[in-house]
């Protein structure tokens, strides 16, 4: 039986809410408030990861959307949770392509990067979707509580979730440093090897403040969305400006998209 067929006449309500809200899904805040507002009544989690890219070849992006402190796209390199995502999607073939659930510290070791079993988190949840188009995939990690992802229904209920939730993730733009150079790529790296001096020397963190910087956030906001201060946002602009010569948060902004531009050429 489907997952909609389990739904009572007041669940269906709240759950065509949540699938018309994604269709206007256009910035990571939406995108956070939409998962952890909307989408947690059917899927209750506490860290979403999503990899995408050619995982045959270990050509990977990744975003993390989670509430949790310093659990962020913009911590992570590509790189570090490469062979992770890589294991992880070699499981679900052998799932025959379908949703499967397993306990978090099988799914992300202990020597896992983003320290998921000091957050009480113990169940991993997994699906995801071939794009046959462009012949890459994308797979999406739902980290939580084990009562929650591992009990029955769970997976059939992401199953049918997950093409509104890849659908939401697609409609965001990259951040900063998704948008220069290969996905094994560092910052500096890949600024060195477009021959761009704009972005070379700024810091993950620093490229996913200029993002919310892009975006219209204030420092005080920028501050409660990366869970830092708004006097610590002060701080890192003002290097930022310093390592582009800029004079102001417009001038910032216009000098890093010129460099995606170009990058993009």
């Amino acid at each position: 039986m489907t997952f909609s067929a389990h739904l009572s006449v007041g669940e269906l309500a709240p759950l065509l809410k949540a699938l018309h809200k994604s269709f206007a899904i256009r910035r990571h805040y939406e995108l956070l408030n939409w998962l952890q507002d909307d989408i947690q009544r059917f899927l209750p989690h506490q860290i979403l990861v999503a990899a995408w890219g050619d995982f045959a070849s270990g050509q990977l992006c990744h975003d993390i959307v989670s509430p949790l402190p310093e659990i962020r796209t913009g911590c992570f390199a590509d790189q570090a949770l490469q062979p992770l995502m890589q294991e992880l999607f070699h499981n679900w073939s052998g799932h025959d392509h379908n949703p499967f659930s397993m306990p978090a510290a099988k799914a992300f070791s202990s020597h896992s990067p983003m320290g998921i079993h000091d957050q009480g988190i113990h169940a991993a949840l997994i699906h995801g979707i071939h794009d046959q188009r462009s012949r890459n995939a994308c797979l999406y990690v739902l980290l939580g509580r084990e009562e929650e992802l591992h009990k029955d229904g769970t997976g059939e209920t992401l199953r049918f979730l997950l093409p509104y939730i890849d659908t939401a993730f697609r409609q965001i733009g990259h951040l900063p440093s998704q948008y220069i150079g290969t996905a094994h790529d560092t910052p500096d790296v890949a600024a060195g090897k477009q021959g761009n001096p704009v972005c070379l020397g700024l810091s993950a963190r620093e490229m996913d403040i200029m993002e919310w910087v892009r975006m219209g956030k204030t420092n005080q906001e920028i501050g409660m969305i990366l869970n830092i201060s708004a006097f610590t946002v002060k701080n890192h602009l003002q290097r930022i400006f310093k390592k582009l010569d800029a004079m102001n948060r417009a001038q910032a902004v216009g000098l890093i998209e010129a460099a995606q531009r170009q990058a993009c050429k």
